[in-house]
């Protein structure tokens, strides 16, 4: 036996840090990425300039737009950008609520830490405080929606577009993202399904505002082949191929040898017979419009242009599959298999002029399910910032149509489980309690974070919410008015959210927060080792940290 020989496990010089150290610098960095985007929150927020290293600038007060674009480093950090990720993908709204809840449970969680409470410890209590707030969610605090109450509809829709700041035109777009979402909703065993990625968003900047409209149909952002084709075609016949409409070049180098100039002639009228060969088919189809994703020749355009037919090239494959279905037309490979059972049918199919380009608009078609958003702004900046907003809303209705349960908006909905929560936390017992406790403080961030962004006195407000929701005279639905800072009832002040977004937000902060709680080692690790990545040793780590350690 070797005796007082130190065994080397980690290479020397690898870059570690263990226990409260490890535990300190990753809620740092968690909260720093909070602190980012905590200022965005609710309608009075602010916005972020993002600028990337080409100049190019966005400006937004979309959580997860700002932390997508933000070139984020530290691995704990990358957690939190993953949360409003999933938050953006499962709910379209609540990203900005999701990562500030994050960062404040981990603050708690701090305070907790130095009064030596266990992280497994903390980590339970969160999970046992967000059980009984996603019950309250669902039995105390919810508010039922029919599928067919509209102006329900339009007050999710509403609440969503005003929390990404103050632009004109919010009640059209209301309506536009209502009506979209109820034309592709649809009923399957006794439950309404809504898929908003059948709702196709085109943006031309140009106009106001006010002159987004929805479009029953398919909008394309191309214009026709050639300028001697009808400009609008009637009773459209929709055929839609995914191939070339050319003659192909061959893979291997051909060499023709002509030896006489009606030997030329003969090879010229070759080509130019198989261009018309292929106008032919479509004709023989009885189609009065092609739309192709692959490029169709000069020739053949000409060809077509002659026989009146209304001809688009290189379309995007997602447009193609979105007129097949709106048109009920197949999409065909070769132009020589095109039969007339292929074709799709349209009551019109004109070009028309948006701001300074043409676009192709394919209206009054078969199956009125595809639909298609034209967004107009001043300037690309407020397009953009539109668009984002029109698609918060598209998933905040179909949720709600989906689910049919809303929350009270405006900080209401969490101030409530937090007073709740603290009648609650002497029920778990034990140093779980602290924990619960925690979590209620940790809620009241978000009226908070409203009540500073609006410019009012943060403490003042939280004060006078909390005592609106307790008492005789509590009401749930008692949230802070930005208008005037005072607590006001939300459904009076028709703020409401889909209770997806509340229960998603919860869920994936408190995930995010216990994960990152439990990491009490860094290790740097072998370069792309198998578990590689942020997510990788970090999130196995905190399972040891867990172990074999009593209370």
């Amino acid at each position: 036996m070797m005796q007082g020989t130190p065994v080397l496990i980690l290479r020397e010089g690898t870059e570690r840090e263990q226990g409260k150290g490890a535990a300190a610098n990753n809620i740092q960095a968690a909260r720093a990425i909070a602190d980012a985007v905590r200022s965005t929150l609710g309608p009075r927020g602010m916005d972020k300039m993002l600028v990337d290293s080409m100049g190019d600038v966005t400006i937004t007060n979309d959580g997860v737009t700002i932390l997508k674009e933000v070139d984020v480093e530290h691995p704990a950090a990358k957690m939190l950008v993953e949360v409003a990720k999933t938050q953006d993908q499962q709910c379209g709204d609540g990203t900005t609520t999701a990562v500030v809840l994050a960062g404040e449970l981990l603050k708690r969680a701090e305070s907790l830490l130095d009064q030596e409470v266990h992280p497994t410890v903390i980590a339970r209590g969160y999970h046992l405080a967000l059980q009984e707030a996603q019950r309250l969610i669902e039995k105390e605090i919810g508010i039922p929606v029919k599928y067919d109450d509209v102006p329900m509809l339009k007050e999710v829709a509403l609440t969503a577009i005003g929390s990404k700041g103050s632009f004109g035109g919010r009640e059209k777009l209301g309506d536009i993202a209502v009506e979209a979402v109820r034309r592709v909703a649809e009923e399957r065993g006794g439950r309404h399904i809504a898929d908003v990625d059948l709702i196709k968003l085109e943006k031309r900047h140009g106009g106001t505002i006010e002159d987004t409209e929805l479009i029953q149909g398919v909008v394309l952002d191309k214009e026709r082949g050639h300028p001697r084709m009808p400009l609008e075609v009637k009773d459209a016949k929709i055929a839609l191929l995914n191939s070339a409409l050319e003659i192909k070049k061959t893979e291997i180098e051909g060499k023709i040898n002509i030896k006489s100039p009606s030997q030329m002639q003969s090879f010229l009228d070759q080509e130019d017979q198989s261009f018309r060969t292929m106008v032919e088919a479509v004709k023989a189809a009885g189609a009065n419009v092609v739309i192709s994703q692959k490029g169709i020749d000069d020739v053949v355009l000409h060809y077509l242009a002659k026989a009146g037919i209304y001809a688009l090239k290189q379309v995007k494959e997602s447009d193609l599959q979105k007129l097949a279905r709106a048109t009920g037309a197949k999409i065909v490979t070769g132009v020589r298999e095109l039969t007339a059972a292929d074709l799709g049918f349209a009551e019109q199919v004109e070009q028309r002029k948006v701001g300074d380009e043409h676009m192709t608009f394919v209206t009054g078609c078969k199956n009125p399910r595809s639909v298609t958003i034209l967004i107009r702004g001043g300037t690309e900046h407020v397009t953009q910032e539109v668009e984002r907003a029109i698609q918060d809303a598209l998933k905040v209705v179909s949720s709600t149509l989906e689910d049919g349960v809303v929350c009270p908006g405006g900080g209401a909905t969490e101030v409530d489980i937090a007073v709740k929560l603290r009648k609650f936390a002497p029920t778990v017992g034990g140093r779980e309690q602290l924990a619960v406790e925690g979590f209620a403080q940790a809620l009241e961030v978000i009226p908070w974070a409203l009540s500073e962004n609006g410019g009012y006195d943060a403490i003042n407000t939280l004060i006078e919410l909390r005592g609106a929701h307790e008492g005789p005279q509590a009401n749930k639905n008692m949230g802070i008015n930005l208008a005037d800072g005072k607590a006001t009832d939300m459904t009076v002040l028709k703020v409401v959210e889909p209770a997806r977004v509340k229960r998603q937000a919860l869920g994936s902060a408190v995930e995010v927060a216990t994960m990152i709680l439990r990491i009490d080692d860094i290790i740097a690790s072998k370069k792309g080792g198998a578990g590689g990545g942020a997510g990788g040793p970090p999130g196995g780590m905190g399972g040891m940290g867990g172990m074999g350690h009593g209370h």
